[in-house]
């Protein structure tokens, strides 16, 4: 069962590399698949780009508790190993893999009641409101699927496996460009769905993968139905989930809601300003790939290495990480300022819509270097089972500074939306420097000398 004894002894960059590019490799299809849902609904029309936009901000916020759990998991999973103590850890693999399907069914009640509301605060009417709705209720009838893909990608990701959540996305892209057409536009007995088919093919996918990672799963021996006791909720493994996956979970919850908050700010500007900000968050997001890569390498090894008290190599880790993010980040601002116009005509041509999104992208490219940071910075917390301050500073950069910048800048003086992407930055940059210094001040508390 030992899978991970080669994350405590073999040579750190050589491990970075080895977990981190499959992590980006997969992370990049399923850039492109969010992409691919954004070519499509632009095909349909402006206002569906808008609307899958909108829609895709309460998405984020149930993936994100998702991340935030699946990430607890991986962290005691890679601690238990590293202490030595496997039964521990297929205690934690078999709890967890019931815990995160748990609370995204929680989730997926509560985004029903709430996303009329959400969506009419944040503009939506008419049949813009019903697009976002269509699209959004789908993707919450299938939301088990994909907590229980981010449990399943969890225990392989604590056992140094990142090749095969990669391969779930791979194929999930390519699939997407098959279903997509096929369920929005129909064919024989599939009637024609529009952007409703573009979530039903999203959901379909999901369950395939699921099928997919729990043969994985199974492969590695934590998981077997020996014991279905292993699987029934106990209270104090259930608590330590809990206690290491509800601040990032909340962190992930204020993205989701400073998401919300930033299409509301971005909204009075018009529904061509959302859609603009929607073609350019996502071509954005291609960039920023490699950091997330980097970020679930750093958590894997972090959990490891900390759990087997090889402090130097938890210093290691960070400090390779950020150097080989930071040059990626400076390639990323380079191509997106060469070929990024390019690219956002590719989704929509209206001459507005186009221009919102050069002016976020021109922006807000120069925050990779902030969000490489907080990105290692949250993982290694999380890998040394310190993950509350992770809250704390998305509480600040997404929801309580975001409101005093969009406030300012939006409504008080009314500024050109640019001014909107300049406060961003400087709000995220501000968030970042001190993700860092507090993390450098944690571990020297724990001994880890830097």
């Amino acid at each position: 069962m030992r899978q991970n004894q080669q994350l405590l002894t073999e040579d750190i960059p050589s491990l970075i590399k080895k977990l981190a590019l499959p992590a980006s490799t997969g992370m990049f299809f399923n850039t492109m698949y969010n992409v691919i849902d954004t070519f499509y609904a632009g095909l349909i029309s402006t206002q569906a780009i808008a609307a899958l936009s909108l829609s895709f901000m309460l998405f984020f916020l149930i993936i994100g508790m998702g991340y935030g759990f699946s990430s607890a998991i991986t962290s005691l999973i890679g601690n238990a190993f590293g202490r030595k103590r496997d039964h521990l850890a297929t205690l934690y693999a078999h709890k967890g893999i019931v815990f995160v399907p748990i609370v995204g069914i929680v989730i997926a009640a509560v985004g029903f009641l709430l996303a009329p509301f959400i969506f009419t605060l944040m503009g939506a009417t008419g049949e813009y409101l019903q697009d976002a709705l269509d699209y959004i209720y789908t993707i919450l009838f299938g939301v088990i699927f994909f907590m229980a893909n981010f449990s399943l990608n969890a225990i392989l990701v604590a056992t140094g496996n990142t090749k095969t959540y990669r391969n779930t996305l791979i194929f999930g892209f390519f699939a997407n460009i098959a279903l997509n057409p096929l369920f929005i536009y129909g064919f024989l007995f599939i009637p024609a769905m529009g952007i409703k088919g573009i979530a039903l093919a999203t959901v379909f996918i999901q369950l395939l993968n699921m099928l997919y990672l729990l043969k994985k799963v199974l492969d590695t021996k934590l998981i077997h139905f020996e014991r279905l006791d292993y699987f029934l909720p106990h209270k104090k493994i259930y608590t330590n989930i809990f206690n290491q996956g509800f601040p990032p979970s909340l962190n992930m919850l204020t993205m989701a809601i400073g998401s919300i908050l930033l299409i509301y700010f971005t909204s009075h500007y018009g529904v061509k300003a959302v859609a603009g900000f929607g073609i350019g968050f996502r071509v954005e997001q291609l960039m920023l790939l490699p950091a997330l890569g980097l970020s679930t390498a750093v958590l894997s090894l972090v959990s490891n290495n900390f759990g087997a008290k090889k402090y130097d190599r938890v210093k290691e880790i960070l400090y390779t990480a950020l150097r080989y993010g930071f040059a990626i980040c400076a390639f990323g601002i380079a191509f997106l300022y060469i070929f990024g116009e390019f690219i956002i005509k590719q989704f929509d041509n209206d001459v507005e819509v186009v221009h919102f999104g050069i002016e976020y992208l021109f922006v807000e490219v120069w925050i990779f270097f902030a969000f490489l940071t907080l990105f290692i910075c949250v993982s290694t917390l999380q890998g040394i089972k310190k993950p509350t301050m992770i809250f704390y500073v998305g509480l600040y950069r997404q929801i309580i500074a975001k409101i005093i910048v969009g406030y300012l800048i939006v409504k008080y003086f009314q500024l050109d939306i640019f001014w909107l992407w300049i406060g961003i930055l400087v709000m995220i940059y501000s968030a970042a420097i001190f993700m860092f210094f507090y993390t450098r001040y944690t571990l020297k508390k724990l001994r880890i000398h830097i």
